[in-house]
């Protein structure tokens, strides 16, 4: 097993974050949420800064305000600036948000929502540097059984979805014809990956998008994530899988059973959340172990939390 964080001093970590930047980690559990600075691979201070409980997190990145990072609860979206101190606020349910979120995520500017019922809403939120709120809220579809949101792709119990453009006629004097739901296949999604290549974990394996879903992986896939850039992770029957891409950046990426390897994480724990930040790969175990890599191998540490339910990264410095 290899060495947890507490051999890293605290002058070590404020060196490095000076030269490396800060990404923060947050996770996503049925406590709350739990936020883990990082540094490349070096894990720092971790902290509970939300106490509800949290069945998925999204970052909204934004280029001129500070980045948003949202949480689905059992009452709704609630969103919070990054930063040192975020409170996260309520997107009011007199705006037409689902009341009670199952998972989140970003598209286009704002989050994806889906409700307990199946309804999948997109949220728009305002507020600069201020107390986040919604500016609007549109009923994009609804699914049967959402189960995970990445980007424009939905996981439903009935298979994968996508939210795409609306006619544009219908969309220049109703705005909720902007999008639309298009179902595009498979059946029973539990995870999905919309960056770059769209792939997807169902419970008879791992697929990808190319003339029409790939197999990729024969198995019970739990979940999936990519960086948009080819490199992607997996859990399959309980295996990390990792998928490289093309170092080079010069040829077409494959991304059929070939491509994908086992990774070992330096912890005997099951993988449940998967996500990237710059230039690095995040694995947070049911256990609460948060797993780094960097390059150079995972290094870990333990957060103390169960129930993990996602994880979302965010640029600080």
């Amino acid at each position: 097993m290899a060495p947890a964080e507490d051999d890293i001093s605290i002058e070590e970590k404020r060196v490095y974050a000076g030269t490396a930047g800060r990404t923060d980690a947050y996770v996503a559990t049925g406590n709350g949420v739990v936020r883990v600075a990082l540094s490349a691979d070096k894990v720092g201070a971790f902290d509970m800064v939300a106490r509800e409980p949290a069945r998925d997190v999204a970052v909204l990145p934004r280029d001129d305000e500070s980045d948003l990072v949202g949480i689905a609860t059992a009452d709704g979206l609630r969103v919070a600036l990054v930063g040192d101190d975020p409170e996260f606020e309520p997107i009011d349910a007199d705006t037409g948000a689902a009341v009670a979120a199952v998972a989140a995520s970003v598209h286009d500017g704002a989050f994806l929502v889906a409700g307990e019922e199946g309804e999948i809403d997109r949220v728009a939120v305002e507020g600069g540097d201020g107390a986040p709120t919604a500016a609007a809220v549109t009923r994009v579809g609804s699914v049967s059984e959402p189960r995970a949101i990445d980007g424009p792709l939905v996981a439903a119990a009935d298979g994968v979805y996508r939210v795409t453009e609306g006619d544009g006629a219908a969309a220049a004097t109703d705005a909720s014809a902007a999008r639309a739901l298009t179902a595009v296949g498979l059946d029973d999604a539990r995870d999905v990956a919309g960056a770059g290549m769209p792939l997807a974990a169902t419970g008879s394996g791992l697929y990808w998008l190319g003339n029409g879903w790939m197999t990729a992986r024969e198995g019970a896939a739990e979940a999936v994530a990519a960086d948009g850039d080819g490199h992607a992770m997996a859990v399959l029957d309980g295996d990390l899988l990792v998928h490289a891409g093309d170092a080079s950046g010069t040829e077409a990426v494959a991304w059929d059973a070939e491509t994908w390897g086992e990774t070992e994480l330096p912890v005997d724990e099951d993988p449940v959340a998967l996500g990237y930040g710059p230039g690095i790969s995040v694995a947070v175990t049911a256990a609460g172990t948060l797993c780094v890599d960097a390059g150079d191998g995972w290094r870990h540490q333990v957060v103390g939390v169960r129930d993990v339910a996602g994880v979302a990264l965010a640029v600080v410095e």
